[in-house]
Parts: C-alpha cells; structure tokens; sequence
C-alpha cells in the first residue's frame, strides 16, 4: 500500500506508517479511510498477530487537516469509508489485533486517540501531546472522552480535554496513556521488539485476553461470567498443549493459533 499510509511486515508484525510529513501527518479525509483500510487488511491477514502504528517525518500528527476533514463530516461522510475496521474502534469494529504505538514529536488530537485505542504506547523524549478540539469549536469524536477518563480518571483527563493544554511524555505517562519512555528516535524501535514478543505468545491466547479485557472496560460483571469456560476451551488447544510440552522439556514453544 503506498500513498499516505505505509506498509512493512517484519515477520507476524506489521508496521503501519503515516506518511503525509510535507504536512505534519495531518489527516485528509481520504487518509483516513485509507487508515482504516490499512487496519481492516492487517485483521484480516492470518500471518500478523501484531500491528505497529508510527509515523515519518518530524512528528507523529498535528490532527485534522480541519480545511478538507471538517466539510465531508459536516456532510455526513463515513470517515471509515465502508472499511470494516475503524481504527479509532468508534465507528466500526475495533481492530481484533494488539497494536502498539511509536510516538515521536507533537501528537496531536486523533493521534492520541489512536494511542488511546491501541494497547501498549511508547513515546520517545520528544513527545508532546495536545487536544486541541476546543480550541477549533468543536470536541474530541476519536474516543478521547471516553477512554482517556478510563486511563487516568475523569478530572485527570479534564485537565486536558477542557483546556487544550500541551502535556509532555512523563505527563502522558502518569495519565495512563504511555507506558513506555524512549530515548529520542528510539520509540519505533521499542515498539517493534514489543510487538514482537506479544507476536511470540500464543495468538489464540492473546486473542482471549483483548476480549477479555476490552469487555472488562464496558462492563466487568459481563467480562467475569465466561472466564473459566473460555479457559477450558484454551486447554484443548494444539498450542497450549504444545506449551506444557515445551515447559516439561525445558524448550521454547512455537505457536500456530490453533
């Protein structure tokens, strides 16, 4: 895939790339669909277990690209385009994969909501990160008043969301939304050997743990109630038997998602 999102598989990982740096990877419309795009392809290919979302240039995103976005949402245009995944996990289905996120420079609006709907985000030292939304007339539409409140609690995220201020990496950190700080131009390579090593356990088991987890973020009793029958149903799998062979052997288990 060329144009504005890039595309590198690194054996089970695949990197997804925002590449519009001549304009601070700031979103068209049409990029956006073509994110989404890029997203529903990386769930639907059976060889990637993990997803990797970085950017090129100076920084990871200064937003919407409000002159060609703000018209088409005015309109009523799917922003996913018809694409199945959305990667924002709002407006279609949320990506069934883990991804991992690289930030670097200023991240601004719907880059974070997108670190927001990913798992694990690495930020190097030069992260900045802004909503901004109020500032522009409008509100966060990405997932920010939902999902940052769930990470670092309501008026933790009001702080930000009310007022547009910028807040740097270790601020990001103790909000919940990065989990890891880099060295500057070190966050993507951080990003991959995490996905890696998620892309080495169990796909089958990982798969149950998003479920389980994301559910838990809606509604905890509903997420409780299936656990142990999920489980059972894990244990007659080709991989968890493989890994009690493994274990009893003292070896490293190669899982096949089956």
């Amino acid at each position: 895939m060329a144009g504005t999102i890039t595309i590198e598989d690194r054996g089970h990982v695949r990197l997804i790339g925002l590449n519009r740096p001549e304009k601070r990877n700031a979103f068209t419309f049409d990029m956006l669909a073509e994110l989404a795009r890029a997203y529903t392809d990386l769930a639907d290919a059976p060889d990637i277990r993990c997803g990797v979302l970085h950017a090129h240039g100076s920084m990871f995103t200064a937003g919407l690209d409000l002159a060609d976005v703000a018209p088409r949402i005015a309109a009523g245009d799917s922003i996913t385009a018809g694409a199945r995944i959305d990667p924002w996990g709002l407006y279609a289905e949320r990506c069934p994969k883990p991804m991992v996120v690289a930030v670097h420079g200023k991240c601004l609006t719907l880059g974070i909501e997108l670190a927001l709907a990913s798992e694990i985000v690495v930020a190097d030292g030069t992260a900045t990160f802004a909503q901004i939304e109020v500032a522009r007339g409008i509100f966060p539409f990405g997932g920010a008043t939902i999902r940052m409140a769930q990470a670092g609690g309501y008026q933790n995220a009001m702080r930000w969301l009310l007022t547009g201020d910028e807040f740097n990496a270790e601020q990001a950190r103790r909000l919940g939304l990065v989990q890891e700080i880099v060295a500057p131009g070190l966050a993507l390579e951080r990003a991959v050997e995490i996905a890696q090593r998620i892309a080495a356990q169990a796909p089958l088991g990982v798969a149950a743990t998003l479920k389980s987890a994301r559910l838990a973020q809606q509604d905890p009793e509903a997420a409780a109630a299936p656990i142990y029958d999920d489980v059972r149903a894990l244990m007659g799998s080709e991989d968890a038997k493989a890994a009690v062979v493994a274990f009893v052997n003292r070896q490293t288990p190669v899982f096949t998602g089956r």
